[in-house]
């Protein structure tokens, strides 16, 4: 394929900037339209994260643009999960048994913008501002957009777009709307939502509680997630039902209230939050919803890639790694098929990728329930006791289901959650039925984790499960 080739690229976020960044450095002219302002110019984070964990599947595509150095930069290590009970105990839990294994918090505005200067680095790449997307053409590869400054209606042609414009994308949409071909789509929300809150910093400028760890107060039906941010504060996130239990969204309605929830749920939390109910009512709640649906192409036309073709509930920390992800897996095809034409490409891509996007979807919906309640029983504490054991001792031949998904970039979300559901199935059924305890051989606990294991991942292929 010639490289001369014209790309229109909707939406600038972080999905959209990277690709536009990488298929610069392959020589193609990318266009590149965003409907929000420049946020290297203005703050345009409300009501959005504004940090997000950043792990090794992310760090593959940074380093695949050449700008790991840079990204690293921006990053504060968190090792693991810091549990906080009701009594304001605290309990670190780290991710995994390997030392050099950890999750970032990075800024999602940061990251967005050196991923936006570094692409237009490039003068085949052009990045336009203020320009939403009301629908696409995808017969004739057409986008109509208008100007949100001078309300002006355009179309832009080119030789493909790819659509990188979140859960909300216009091309999906007019994928639905347009009927002319056979879309299937779905679009799931939670029954709770989230809204951000924070813990400033100390007078002194210092982190008000410890800044390595994923913080959370998980309290079985809802809970709290605070990340540290590089300027010494968190950001700080509820979920919580919108109508469901004694406290819900819908009843959070006075500041007594909100403060009493807090009082008695979140108790250590409340107390480095003197700004809890200035940010509880001037904050947004927002949904928590899961989006897929197929094919993400159309001919060599159109193709969705990102929070627009899977978007994701954050509760694996992977929705950002995903869609970077998505960006790696295309290129690795782009270089598999060079003569090939769009249609080609697209398609391969689609049938090696969705299965994958699928997998951490649900594995999203998994993680959900095992942070708001399964990391305080006491089963649960135990099966990570023991997996931490395993991977410490040996690094090589086990790795848990978290270490699947967030440090294996080299094996799928889909393989990662297939032989990571059987792990936790075969340990939590021996623990369950006294087979083994934290307190038994190491290599022993091994060795009866591997063979039940494996008789659970043959049982499912013999059903069809795999």
């Amino acid at each position: 394929m010639k490289k001369q080739q014209n790309i229109l690229v909707i939406g600038a976020g972080l999905c959209g900037s990277l690709l536009a960044l990488r298929l610069g450095q392959r020589g193609y002219n990318v266009t590149v339209y965003e409907m929000r302002t420049d946020l290297r110019k203005t703050d345009i984070s409300a009501g959005r994260s504004i940090n997000l964990a950043f792990s090794d599947r992310g760090n593959k595509a940074i380093k695949l643009v050449g700008l790991e150095d840079q990204v690293k930069e921006l990053c504060i290590p968190m090792n693991g999960r810091m549990l906080h009970d009701k009594e304001s105990n605290t309990f670190l839990s780290n991710y995994s048994g390997r030392d050099y294994e950890y999750i970032n918090s990075i800024s999602r505005e940061k990251l967005n913008s050196l991923l936006l200067t570094e692409a237009e680095k490039y003068d085949n790449v052009a990045i336009h501002f203020n320009k939403k997307c009301n629908s696409v053409d995808f017969e004739n590869t057409t986008a109509h957009f208008q100007d949100y400054i001078t309300k002006e209606e355009f179309i832009e042609d080119a030789d493909c777009i790819i659509a990188t414009d979140g859960a909300g994308s216009a091309l999906r949409k007019s994928y639905y709307l347009e009927r002319k071909f056979l879309f299937s789509f779905s679009q799931n929300y939670l029954t709770h939502g989230y809204k951000e809150l924070s813990i400033l910093p100390s007078e002194t400028g210092d982190y008000k509680t410890y800044k390595n760890a994923l913080h959370i107060w998980p309290r079985g039906d809802f809970m709290v997630i605070a990340l540290p941010n590089l300027d010494g504060s968190f950001t700080v996130t509820l979920f919580l039902s919108y109508a469901e239990g004694e406290y819900n969204f819908n009843n959070l309605t006075t500041p007594e209230i909100v403060t009493e929830f807090f009082q008695k749920e979140f108790p250590d939390a409340l107390e480095l939050m003197p700004n809890l109910v200035k940010d509880f009512f001037e904050n947004p709640t927002a949904p928590l919803g899961t989006v897929k649906c197929s094919p993400w192409h159309y001919k060599g036309n159109t193709l969705l890639m990102g929070d627009s073709a899977h978007a994701i509930v954050p509760f694996y920390g992977q929705g950002m790694n995903a869609s970077f992800e998505d960006v790696v897996e295309f290129d690795q095809v782009l270089e598999a098929n060079k003569d090939a034409d769009w249609e080609t490409i697209f398609t391969a891509y689609e049938k090696t990728r969705k299965k994958d996007t699928d997998a951490i979807a649900d594995l999203a919906i998994d993680n959900f329930h095992e942070m708001k309640d399964h990391v305080g029983q006491a089963i649960f504490q135990e099966k990570r006791k023991i997996e931490m054991a395993l991977e410490k001792e040996f690094p090589e031949d086990y790795s848990s289901k978290y270490s699947l998904v967030t440090f294996n970039e080299n094996i799928g979300y889909r393989e990662a959650m297939l032989k990571g559901r059987a792990q936790d199935k075969a340990i939590l059924k021996m623990l369950a039925d006294g087979v083994i305890s934290a307190s038994d051989d190491i290599k022993d606990i091994l060795d009866k984790v591997k063979i039940e294991t494996e008789a659970i991942l043959d049982d499912h292929k013999v059903a069809g499960l795999r």
